[in-house]
């Protein structure tokens, strides 16, 4: 007699993002466990200073995968912060080597001002990344 196969749940996997930005990145971790994120952190350096700090958070917090919000104008067309936030992903995928997921993220900043975040970079990043996990974890 043979047993069915079961599908089997993917092991929990955690996750940062970054709400990107030319003065500053939020920053953000979550699981695919419960599909939630947590804000973290606002960096405000650039260049190779940033990318140190992210280094760190990767080490800390040893992400499966990255995920970039990349803003676009209301109607989806592109502006030069979608293109600037597209550079930062392959950047992150050339010195991590990890899988970098972008998402949409128009008005994420004012959905955390809204919410009365403290940080709102940082909780965008966690929008960001929420709105991720909910897109592509099976139902």
């Amino acid at each position: 007699m043979s047993v069915p196969a079961r599908d089997t749940p993917s092991p929990p996997r955690t996750l940062l993002s970054f709400d990107f930005g030319v003065r500053r990145v939020g920053v953000a971790s979550g699981n695919t466990l419960t599909g939630t994120a947590t804000p973290l952190a606002t960096l405000s350096d650039s260049g190779s200073a940033r990318l140190d700090a992210i280094a760190r958070l990767i080490a800390d917090w040893q992400p499966a995968a990255l995920v970039v919000g990349v803003p676009r104008h209301p109607d989806g067309a592109p502006h030069d912060n979608t293109h600037r936030a597209q550079r930062f992903a392959r950047q992150l995928v050339g010195r991590f080597g990890l899988p970098v997921h972008e998402v949409d993220e128009r008005y994420t900043t004012t959905e955390a001002h809204a919410l009365g975040a403290r940080d709102a970079d940082a909780a965008a990043a966690a929008l960001i990344l929420e709105q991720f996990l909910r897109e592509s974890m099976p139902r």
